[in-house]
């Protein structure tokens, strides 16, 4: 897939053999256009990038609320979890959730560097393959509670090759 930024574009695998029904979702929204002009709501330097509130994070929609950004979700139920082995490494695409595991749903993050304390708690569905670069440069909030970011960075599209 290829996910669309500002800066750049970045090359995206998906581990269908690892978490079927999470890269299902993910290309199921990605093919419907629900993620493009969605903001990076939560950006910590130093850990992750994450987006993907198709509800209330969307730039372009008559829902978008900044302050509401990061809380909600698509119009499809919510995953059971399928962790794995697999670990939280600089460029990994992992699902975000609550403290539910079978929470995930529309929203992920991208890891700026390895965050092992993550692995076998969230969903790693996919690993940047090219342009981490670009997403090095996704601006980063402010040292607040929850990292949110003034005039965010959005994604402009996000398609299967």
């Amino acid at each position: 897939m290829i996910l669309k930024l500002k800066h750049g574009d970045v090359k995206i695998e998906l581990f269908a053999d690892i978490a079927p029904n999470h890269v299902e979702r993910i290309k199921t929204l990605a093919n419907e256009g629900k993620y493009d002009n969605v903001i990076f709501h939560r950006v910590i330097d130093g850990f992750m990038a994450q987006t993907g509130d198709v509800q209330f994070g969307n730039s372009s929609s008559d829902s978008f609320d900044l302050r509401r950004a990061g809380t909600g979700a698509s119009n499809y139920d919510d995953l059971k979890q399928e962790f794995s082995n697999l670990p939280h490494q600089r460029g990994t695409l992992s699902m975000a959730r609550s403290s539910d595991p079978n929470s995930a749903n529309s929203q992920f993050f991208i890891c700026f560097k390895e965050a092992p304390f993550l692995d076998r708690e969230y969903t790693v569905f996919g690993k940047v393959v090219e342009g981490m670069e670009f997403v090095d440069k996704i601006k980063r909030g402010e040292e607040n509670q929850n990292g949110s970011v003034e005039n965010p960075d959005k994604i402009i599209s996000f398609k299967s090759l």
